[in-house]
């Protein structure tokens, strides 16, 4: 097995291994993380004209920000989760016209509001992270 080959299994075994200790905050930062990385890699997929893989790559970002929609809790979060459900959708049509398009602008513009929303679930990782006093 060549030096390659194994990084590649470190990583896949690290990734696996800080997703089954993560809890569920923790998991939501590194679905964010994963989606701006394949937002990234499309947009440099489309500068390069490279479509199959810019397909790929905003392909994988729809069905990762799609997952976040899916694991709001519209009861419990209120308003919040309204709209970050609203947020979430209109993030993924923004991807579908990126694709069709091949724009790298309407890219940017659902990193820059995915980073919008990282920078405010980050905001509360001390909270979620503090035990709750019993009293």
């Amino acid at each position: 097995m060549n030096a390659y080959n194994q990084l590649k299994q470190y990583q896949a075994v690290n990734r696996e291994t800080g997703i089954i200790d993560a809890d569920p905050h923790k998991l939501i930062q590194l679905l964010i993380d994963g989606a701006l990385e394949r937002l990234l890699t499309a947009k440099g997929h489309i500068e390069r004209q490279e479509i199959e893989e810019k397909n790929r790559f905003i392909n994988k970002a729809i069905e990762i920000i799609g997952g976040l929609r899916s694991f709001l809790n519209k009861e419990q979060g209120g308003e919040v989760a309204e709209n970050l459900f609203s947020l979430y959708e209109y993030m993924e049509f923004r991807l579908f016209e990126a694709n069709a398009s091949n724009s790298p602008e309407l890219v940017e513009e659902v990193i820059t509001l995915l980073r919008e929303v990282k920078t405010g679930w980050d905001g509360i990782r001390e909270q979620v992270a503090q035990p709750t006093a019993v009293g």
